[in-house]
């Protein structure tokens, strides 16, 4: 089977490199340069090497008197085209000076490497007028040299030039070296112009060809084709090698195919190929990759017993897959075995273990590994402190983070965006804003662009503080810096605005995003509606839905709930109900907001029969609702005094639906102790409250407390306050101050102080 015909019947799908474990050469992409294609015919001698050259390179290492090898060290030794150039021109003039193949392989790499195409063409037309034998192996020079800068053109013409210009016969070498690199650089409809032309002038294919041409199709993700190009080769009196069987194995591993790549080691084995580490290390990799460390483990075990010695690869791959499913743990008794079978760790390998710990939280344990790694002469880069850093500003330790940025610079390694963006992020969230700025500003001064994630980081921040002036300042410094704004700082900016009710500003920057050509996104048209809805512009929330669905976004719960909130709020409950069911019926199933927000709206409305009953209804759907649900009933039932079924609901959402919150206690509590009911409920109440963690109320424990003292439970009150003191963590101090009062019975004066106390333990918002 041809290779066209395979490209005929399985186009050409771009993809990303294949991890080829065999044909390694790989091309640098360097900016393209203004090519000098070869030409077809010859043109008039020149001048011996008469092109200009610059006159910075120096002769001073060779006497008049070099040989040809003494000339060619130093060709090999200047550090640039030009120079090596220069001194080329310079020995061409001495008197004994004899041109070899060698020296004009080294100008010409040079001279490719560098892109300089014109100074190329003259030295090889130079080496055509000599009278050197010019073999196959030095095309290759210029094969490679178009392909580093994807002339891919001008690498397909090598083959006229050779034939046409050197009457040197393309063999079945170059024709494999230049479709290796055409696959290389996914040119496939090259490759299959070059192949065709092969098989037309008889040059014969060999198993590197279909070697080439099977990673072309795989590359391409057509496995088919390629197995039956190697089915092939047999016509051409050809067998697979390793190579063979191990491309298409990795290109079903690509796939996500694990199966079909031990399928293929299965015909490997039956047609009695060798294999190498190579093969074993691919299919680790795909177990690795699948997530099934165990197998691959077990895999390796069993190859072990068939002779395979595990090599760096093959514990990098394990320490990898072991840390993805996080297993680093085991992944460092492997990284221990592998210092015992000698093979020192590389960088790649300590920062996917630091990576792994960091994922768990465990800090000190990763700084343990940066301290064996820095002890083993094994230098971090980047990567490896970024993943600390990043972690201790998620730990909120912003000052270990800042101080580990310094090591990191001492170290002559510069922080890069990831690791001022982790400082920022981390001085943010622990409210240090003036820091984070100045961090910022620092960034750009030492030459470190802030990229989308730098500015809405900081964007958010100040949205968050409600200083939206400087927000929009930050947003025009983002548009002058040339740096992409998308959906997320458009969305971060209107959230903003709606949280202080400017919802004029927020619909100006919701225009601007279509004039930018930002595309809105459900979160943008979600933020706004909600917005609208809070500020009691439903009628404009409810044709900004309708816009929604126009631009083929689909309303999804936070849309609803944010109209069913305001009909609760007003106490629309009809309304509210049409909500619910316009939400069912286009595929939006209700969540436990929507229901929490439809209580909220019943016990409003003063149904709280209803929304008891609805709660009920809930439960036999199986949904699980939270305290956001049973709150208001809870809260509404206790208003009307009626707290016996108060805490009836409450047992009953401990026992169906998740724990009551801070607010399902205090208000059980508050009920109990104005409601009439036995002291005795609301003392086990408040024990029961202290024991899960929380805190009551001042005032509320204040009735609690005139109630025991009036029917002489003095002793009782003293055992819960100290409970409550514990458990709040009241200083030696002010434990002796309350304590004090309560011996000499100056029970005010210790329920004051009591108070003062408990009130500056009440937990504060920060930052997010």
């Amino acid at each position: 089977m041809a290779f066209s015909s395979c490209l005929r019947c399985h186009p050409w799908i771009s993809s990303h490199n294949l991890n080829q474990p065999f044909i390694s050469h790989q091309i640098s992409q360097p900016t393209k340069v203004t090519s000098f294609p070869f030409s077809r015919n010859c043109a008039k001698p020149p001048s011996k090497l008469s092109f200009a050259v610059s006159s910075g390179a120096s002769n001073a290492l060779l006497s008049p008197d070099f040989t040809p090898k003494q000339l060619l060290d130093g060709l090999r030794h200047q550090d640039d085209e030009a120079s090596a150039l220069h001194l080329f021109q310079w020995a061409s003039k001495q008197p004994n000076f004899v041109p070899t193949l060698p020296m004009y392989e080294e100008i010409l790499q040079k001279l490719g490497n560098a892109g300089s195409f014109d100074s190329f063409r003259q030295v090889l037309d130079d080496l055509k007028h000599s009278d050197i034998v010019v073999v196959e192996s030095t095309f290759f020079i210029l094969i490679d040299s178009y392909a580093k800068f994807q002339l891919y053109d001008e690498a397909v013409g090598v083959l006229d030039v050779m034939k046409e210009e050197f009457r040197v016969t393309p063999g079945t070498h170059t024709y494999n070296f230049l479709l290796n690199v055409l696959v290389d650089g996914n040119k496939l409809i090259l490759v299959e112009s070059v192949h065709s032309k092969m098989l037309n002038i008889g040059v014969k294919p060999d198993v590197s060809t279909f070697n080439i041409l099977i990673k072309a199709l795989c590359k391409a993700h057509q496995i088919r084709p390629a197995i039956l190009m190697m089915e092939e080769m047999a016509n051409h009196g050809l067998a697979p090698d390793e190579k063979t069987f191990t491309t298409i194995m990795q290109g079903y591993i690509e796939e996500g195919n694990l199966g079909g790549a031990l399928r293929i080691r299965e015909q490997m084995i039956a047609a009695q190929c060798p294999w190498s580490n190579v093969t074993i290390n691919v299919l680790i990799n795909g177990f690795c990759k699948e997530g099934r460390v165990e197998e691959a483990l077990i895999f390796v075990q069993e190859m072990v017993n068939e002779g395979f010695s595990p090599d760096r690869f093959t514990f990098n791959t394990l320490i990898s897959g072991l840390c993805k499913v996080g297993h680093v743990n085991h992944a460092m008794e492997i990284l221990d075995l592998m210092l015992q079978e000698g093979y020192d760790p590389d960088v790649f390998t300590y920062n996917t273990v630091i990576s792994g710990l960091c994922k768990l939280g465990e800090v000190e344990e990763a700084m343990e590994v940066l301290n064996q790694m820095l002890s083993r002469d094994c230098s971090p880069n980047a990567v490896t402190y970024n993943a600390i850093i990043s972690t201790l500003c998620k730990e909120n330790q912003v000052e270990e983070a800042t101080e580990l940025a310094r090591v990191l610079t001492s170290k002559g390694i510069l922080p890069d965006v990831s690791t001022f963006n982790s400082l920022i992020q981390g001085l943010c969230l622990t409210s240090n804003f003036s820091t984070a700025m100045e961090i910022f500003y620092e960034m750009k001064t030492k030459g470190c662009q802030p990229d989308e994630f730098t500015y809405n980081i900081l964007i958010d921040c100040l949205c968050t503080k409600g200083k939206l002036d400087e927000a929009l300042r930050l947003l025009k410094s983002m548009e002058s810096s040339g740096c992409p704004r998308s959906v997320i700082t458009f969305n971060t900016l209107i959230d903003g605005f709606c949280k202080i009710k400017k919802i004029e500003e927020a619909e100006e920057i919701f225009d601007q995003m279509e004039l930018q050509g930002v595309s809105r996104n459900v979160v943008t048209y979600n933020t706004l509606i909600d917005g609208l809805c809070k500020c009691k512009r439903v009628g404009e929330a409810a044709e900004l839905m309708d816009q929604m669905i126009m631009e083929g976004l689909k309303p999804d719960k936070f849309s609803y709930n944010s109209l069913l909130s305001y009909f609760c709020r007003e106490g629309d409950i009809q309304k509210a109900a049409d909500i619910v069911r316009t939400m069912t019926s286009n595929g939006c199933e209700p969540d436990v907001v929507t229901y929490g927000t439809l209580t909220q709206g019943l016990c409003k409305a003063s149904r709280v029969e209803v929304a008891s009953k609805l709660l009920r209804s809930i439960q036999m759907k199986g949904i699980v609702l939270t305290p956001h649900a049973y709150n208001p009933v809870i809260q509404a039932l206790c208003r009307r005094k009626r707290v016996k079924e108060a805490v009836r609901l409450f047992r009953e959402m401990e026992e169906k639906s998740d724990p009551p919150d801070a607010v399902s206690y205090k208000t059980v509590f508050r009920g109990l102790c104005s409601g009439g009911g036995p002291i005795g409920e609301a003392v086990d109440f408040v024990v029961e409250m202290t024991e899960k963690g929380y805190l009551p109320e001042v005032s509320t424990f204040y009735m609690l407390a005139e109630g025991l003292c009036a029917l002489n439970m003095e002793e009782t009150l003293v055992k819960l306050i100290d409970k409550v003191m514990v458990r709040a963590k009241f200083s030696d101090n002010e434990v002796a101050m309350i304590k004090g009062f309560l011996k000499i019975r100056k029970f005010e004066d210790a329920l004051a102080s009591f108070g003062r106390v408990l009130n500056s333990r009440k937990p504060r918002k920060g930052y997010w």
